[in-house]
């Protein structure tokens, strides 16, 4: 059944609490088929990338003892990118019906292609779901190289609060080693013991996928292109996963830790779509409908842009500001927003709605 933005308002009721209005929104998706599987699209996507991965390793042992490796290494952390980003779907149950095939798929293409912890991430990629940009719960937002909240800015001090204050333009030069440290957590993380489920399938898929991949590197290709390859491969990997999670939520409003919000509000309100086409869709994995996938997670990526509208019309008429924007405004936004995080102490999120609810 297809579901027209304009039949939203006549599927409403009209005197329904706010808590129950994602369900009728959930209804009305439902009923359009978009929550099905899309079996032919995933299958096409993992066998390409696979086929570009081996077709990588290729392109380095012909290029050989060349400085065009440096171009093989570009197109190596696009290739990844685009693994990690089936990975990503994977994990929220798009690509499969069972529950086990969407979790072994994704453990296997985040640490035997990527090099990355399935386990770690998927603890700290549900904790920002549940509670997008808010204050103690939102891992993304926690205190690190850069100040997300003024509590975390007013903690910094001497060169590092000069650091804090700026840090709007240091944001995408520090997403190069985005790439490194996501590198970094994982392997940290499955050195220890008990610390992600099947550690001992982890563990050797992600430290073996790293050794490996630096030791052909160093076999193939002398030690100062091998080094070269490495940096270009990983700066350009961090940014590009990097520059695509960060225009999502960053610049949005910043939920205090007490607060308590109806599911519809605390997923749109604090996430920001961004518009700009096949290109956009492509390079940001599909992240850019950041408010759909919020709502409905399990929803396979190529459906994002199609409820989209239905989503839009239903915020429109609930009176839930629904924010879009250009890829190149998203951007300047957050650059923005981290310069003046200091400021944001006197604009507190305020919402009328989850006022009139209590906390």
């Amino acid at each position: 059944m297809d579901v027209a933005p304009t039949d939203l308002p006549r599927a409403r009721p009209v005197a329904r609490r706010v808590t129950n209005e994602y369900s009728t929104l959930a209804r009305l998706v439902r009923e359009t088929g978009l929550l099905r599987r899309r079996y032919g699209y995933y299958w096409t996507r993992l066998v390409l990338a696979l086929l570009a991965f081996a077709g990588i390793w290729v392109a380095v042992a012909l290029v050989g003892n060349s400085w065009w490796q440096l171009v093989v290494a570009a197109a190596m952390a696009v290739v990844v990118t685009q693994i990690a980003f089936l990975g990503h779907d994977s994990a929220h149950r798009q690509i499969f019906r069972s529950r086990g095939w969407n979790d072994w798929t994704a453990r296997v293409l985040a640490g035997g292609f990527v090099g990355l912890s399935y386990g770690w991430w998927r603890t700290k990629h549900e904790r920002h779901h549940s509670a997008p940009n808010q204050e103690g719960e939102d891992p993304d937002i926690s205190p690190g190289v850069i100040s997300f909240t003024p509590a975390a800015l007013a903690a910094r001090t001497g060169w590092r609060a000069w650091l804090a204050h700026h840090q709007g333009w240091f944001f995408f030069p520090l997403l190069t080693l985005e790439g490194l440290n996501l590198h970094v957590a994982s392997v940290r993380t499955v050195l220890r013991k008990d610390a992600v489920p099947h550690r001992g399938v982890e563990a050797p898929l992600v430290l073996g996928r790293l050794a490996v991949y630096v030791g052909v590197l160093f076999v193939l290709l002398p030690p100062g292109k091998a080094a070269a390859f490495l940096g270009v491969q990983l700066a350009l990997f961090g940014v590009l996963l990097g520059g695509s999670f960060a225009p999502n939520h960053k610049g949005m409003p910043i939920v205090p830790r007490d607060m308590t919000l109806d599911f519809l509000r605390r997923q749109v309100l604090m996430s920001r779509n961004v518009r700009g086409g096949y290109a956009v869709d492509a390079v940001m994995g599909g992240l850019n409908y950041q408010i759909e996938h919020h709502l409905f997670p399990s929803m396979p990526r190529p459906n994002l842009k199609k409820v989209q509208p239905i989503v839009h019309t239903y915020c429109e008429f609930a009176g839930v500001p629904y924010t879009e924007v250009g890829l190149f405004r998203s951007y300047g936004i957050v650059v923005s927003y981290l310069n003046h995080v200091g400021l944001r102490a006197q604009e507190p999120f305020t919402c009328p709605l989850a006022a009139s609810l209590g906390r």
